[in-house]
């Protein structure tokens, strides 16, 4: 296989919600209510909803277009960013230039778990704009290019039976997945073990839905010293995964649901040999405990019939495929944060699938079937096969200028086009 006859799907991207997301999704009698994007007195874009601006910062979370040395948690205003960050139309141009055929974009302003509308005080109001959400998402940003989105929704997390109804709905929209907090109980709500969630998670399986734990929610399950650098943000959320397969795997939960499927997403994979180790011989060890996980079944067993493990760059897991179980792992490639490998993702992963010894079979599993086949998703319903390779691709956006700039840069191009302007 050459680097150009790969195919990509990434199952973990992100969006930052354009400004005007909400004017075609709310009915009129709430539309001076919807969440709004307000320049601060520090020249920062704020979202803005029932009077509380959200902590959601976009300088960290949308770097893809500076160079490095401008990258850090610094908020932004939307002139500053690569269109590509809010605007589907370059995104998927830029997903060419990329050789990326299809993509699993998790939001933003709202949160990975609607925080932004659990945590406001009028929950009627909030759910008619978690509702506009998941419209907006599926039909406008999934729906202006068919075959390229998996869609996404989110639910309100405050409620379980406005959980499941909100999972329904979507479901008839052509949702694949719900994005969920990785671990409720860090963040005040009920754990996976207490079954409060039961009734969502059999809505999941009824509706063959995924249920994705992005990374980045479960920091108070741990406490860091208080002179921890920044750094710590960065390369810990991931470790923090293996404590939520923990809660999944040796709680009732996969028992409950033996057709559930969860992604890790955003997880790595370098930690699961060693986990599924140390769970295998914790379980062989200490029958005294009376856990069962199935007649002549083990935990690494019932791990790889629930999980999708999600990775970016993991050269050190790609050398264990095997023992992490080949047909459980899935490539991403993070645009437009930090660790995207954007506009060089087919390099990277190519480089790295090849070091780690992958064969034409396994790179195809691990790049694209692996995620389709867990997500349910036909990648080649609205684009032939010969045509959705990175070759095939990239010839599509020879004009798409993948250069990194400066902010001032950014700003100063988008505001001359009159984009990104609140």
């Amino acid at each position: 296989m050459r680097k150009e006859d790969m195919i990509l799907v990434s199952i973990d991207d992100h969006i930052i919600e354009p400004p005007d997301m909400y004017d075609r999704h709310v009915p009129a009698k709430w539309r001076d209510e919807v969440p709004k994007v307000v320049k601060n007195a520090d020249g920062v874009d704020e979202w803005v909803f029932q009077g509380q601006a959200t902590s959601t910062p976009f300088g960290m979370a949308a770097t893809v277009g500076w160079p490095r040395e401008e990258w850090g948690f610094n908020p932004g205003a939307f002139s500053e960013l690569r269109p590509g960050c809010f605007d589907v139309h370059e995104r998927v141009r830029d997903m060419n230039a990329n050789g990326i055929l299809a993509s699993m974009c998790f939001p933003t302003m709202a949160g990975f778990n609607a925080r932004t509308f659990n945590e406001a005080t009028d929950k009627e109001l909030s759910l008619v704009m978690l509702q506009a959400y998941n419209d907006w998402h599926i039909d406008e940003w999934c729906g202006s290019y068919p075959g390229r989105f998996i869609p996404l929704g989110i639910v309100p997390m405050w409620d379980v039976d406005l959980a499941v109804a909100e999972i329904r709905r979507i479901a008839k929209k052509g949702a694949r997945a719900i994005s969920f907090l990785e671990a409720p109980h860090s963040q005040g709500h009920p754990s996976f073990l207490s079954g409060h969630w039961d009734p969502m998670l059999q809505a999941l399986v009824d509706h063959n839905m995924v249920l994705c734990l992005h990374i980045g929610g479960a920091w108070d399950i741990v406490k860091l010293a208080p002179e921890a650098p920044v750094d710590h943000w960065i390369v810990v959320p991931s470790q923090l995964t293996m404590l939520t397969a923990q809660d999944l795997l040796f709680g009732p939960t996969l028992r409950r649901f033996p057709g559930l499927r969860v992604a890790l997403s955003e997880g790595g994979i370098g930690w699961i040999p060693f986990y599924l180790d140390r769970a295998d011989r914790h379980f062989t060890n200490q029958t005294w405990i009376g856990n069962s996980f199935g007649e002549g079944k083990l935990p690494s067993d019932v791990f790889r019939e629930h999980f999708l493990a999600c990775f970016i760059t993991d050269p050190s897991g790609l050398k264990l495929r095997k023992e992490i179980g080949i047909d459980i792992i899935a490539w991403e490639c993070d645009y437009p944060h930090t660790d995207t490998t954007w506009p060089e993702s087919p390099e990277w992963a190519f480089e790295e699938l090849r070091a780690a010894g992958c064969d034409d079979d396994e790179i195809h599993k691990i790049t694209w079937q692996n995620a389709c086949r867990f997500f349910d998703w036909d990648p080649f319903a609205h684009t032939p096969r010969e045509q959705a390779t990175v070759g095939s691709l990239r010839a599509l956006a020879v004009d798409v200028d993948t250069a990194r700039m400066p902010r001032a840069e950014w700003r100063k191009r988008n505001e001359a086009a009159g984009i990104g302007v609140v």
